[in-house]
């Protein structure tokens, strides 16, 4: 059984990544990202300060952006040369418009790849490609389940994976999770701890976890153990370090993918 270990992918991107910063500098391109949020959950403050951690690894400036008047952040971000990548820390705190506060940021600086218009591709969708990608698993004539649909995983992914031909079906909230048992791959994002459970997955399946909570301050996925303890599977994320790292590679990917475009 495999286990579809994202650190250790994103262990030989991020050298790359760390090459082309450097590049940039020399040409007189500092990357930069803004981190915009109103939370101060320690989940959220976790995702940060591993975003934070990555940019000063690789030579990448993170701006850290808490503050209550959301759109005033948008339009700064928008609007300075100097930031080449925005992004909107979800979940926000209090009743905001999500969809609008997303879709307001510049598509040129939509390094996530939530808005609309984003000229990037969902950061996290795209670390789930890598992954499996990485670990040549080939998702051609596989069925596929999705578990949510949510801005972040499911809904991008399920758009990514029709577009290129593949056999999906989504499953949101109230369905039977039972009928899980007949996909070749499952791939769960719910943010719901322990919801996937052994008995829903088939044998030789491949099986990504996605969600992420907080269960007693400490982050956890969407599979219970009992899925982790099966051996006959054909891969599966690990606790720690599968889909997460990916996602923050991919991130800072797209932030210098933009910043190369300047000038």
């Amino acid at each position: 059984m495999k286990s579809l270990n994202g650190a250790e992918l994103a262990g030989y991107i991020k050298e790359n990544q760390a090459h082309l910063a450097r590049g940039l500098l020399a040409r007189g391109v500092k990357p930069r990202l803004v981190i915009i949020r109103n939370s101060k959950s320690p989940v959220i403050e976790k995702y940060v300060s591993l975003k934070k951690g990555y940019g000063e690894d690789i030579g990448v400036e993170v701006e850290d952006r808490l503050c209550e008047d959301l759109e005033a952040a948008v339009n700064e971000a928008n609007t300075r040369d100097d930031i080449h990548g925005a992004i909107i820390q979800l979940p926000l705190e209090g009743e905001q418009n999500v969809e609008s506060i997303v879709n307001s940021l510049a598509p040129a600086k939509d390094v996530d790849g939530l808005g609309e218009k984003a000229e990037f591709d969902s950061a996290t969708a795209t670390a789930i490609n890598w992954l499996l990608a990485g670990y040549n698993i080939d998702l051609t004539g596989m069925s596929i389940a999705l578990v949510g649909h949510g801005r972040l995983v499911g809904g991008p992914l399920e758009k990514m994976w029709r577009d290129s031909g593949y056999q999906v079906r989504t499953f949101r909230r109230g369905d039977d999770l039972s009928e899980l048992k007949s996909f070749d791959v499952v791939v769960s994002a719910t943010g719901v701890p322990h919801l996937i459970k052994s008995e829903m997955i088939k044998v030789g399946a491949v099986v990504i976890d996605a969600g992420t909570a907080s269960e007693g301050g400490v982050l956890v996925g969407d599979l219970d153990d009992s899925v982790r303890e099966r051996t006959d599977l054909t891969a599966i994320t690990p606790k720690i370090g599968g889909v997460g790292p990916l996602t923050v590679t991919a991130l800072f990917e797209h932030v210098l993918i933009a910043a190369g475009k300047v000038g």
